[in-house]
C-alpha cells in the first residue's frame, strides 16, 4: 500500500517492556465504566477502594485484564512479532524504546523519532516541550 502511494515506511517503533512490569501495569487497572476514567491498583489508586474518586460509583476491572489471558496474549505476541522485529532492524528503520519509563517520558521519545529528519523545527517545540 505505502509503495503504491510512494509513501515509504519511515519508522517502525518496538516499544519494550519486561513481561512482569505488563502483567502488573494490565491486571492492575480500574475503569469507572461512565466517564472512562482510569486508575491503577497501585500506581494510581482510587482514594476510596474499588470506587471512582468523583462520583463515588463502583470501578470495574475489565474481565480479560487477568494474569492467565494476558499471559496467553504475550505467549502469542513474542511468536508472532519476533519475525517482524528481525525483518525491521534489517531495513534500519527500526527503533526501540523503553517503554517502563513514565508515560510522558516514553512520549518524548516517540516525538524524538520522529523529528528524525524533520525539517521546520522540532515536533517537541511545537507542543511546548522544548528538548
Amino acid at each position: 500500500m505505502l509503495t503504491a502511494k510512494s509513501s515509504p515506511l519511515k519508522h517502525a517503533i518496538e516499544l519494550e517492556l519486561p513481561d512482569e512490569l505488563l502483567v502488573a501495569r494490565i491486571t492492575g487497572r480500574l475503569v469507572h465504566p461512565a466517564s472512562g476514567r482510569s486508575y491503577h491498583k497501585i500506581f494510581n489508586p482510587p482514594k476510596q477502594t474499588m470506587t471512582d474518586d468523583v462520583t463515588g460509583e463502583p470501578l470495574i476491572q475489565r474481565s480479560d485484564d487477568n494474569e492467565n489471558t494476558l499471559r496467553k496474549r504475550l505467549g502469542t505476541y513474542h511468536e508472532q512479532t519476533g519475525p517482524v522485529v528481525d525483518y525491521y532492524r534489517k531495513t534500519g528503520i527500526w527503533k526501540k524504546i523503553d517503554a517502563s519509563q513514565e508515560p510522558g517520558q516514553v512520549w518524548k521519545s516517540l516525538l524524538n523519532i520522529f523529528e528524525q529528519g524533520q525539517s521546520g523545527g522540532s515536533l517537541l517545540s511545537k507542543i511546548g516541550l522544548s528538548k
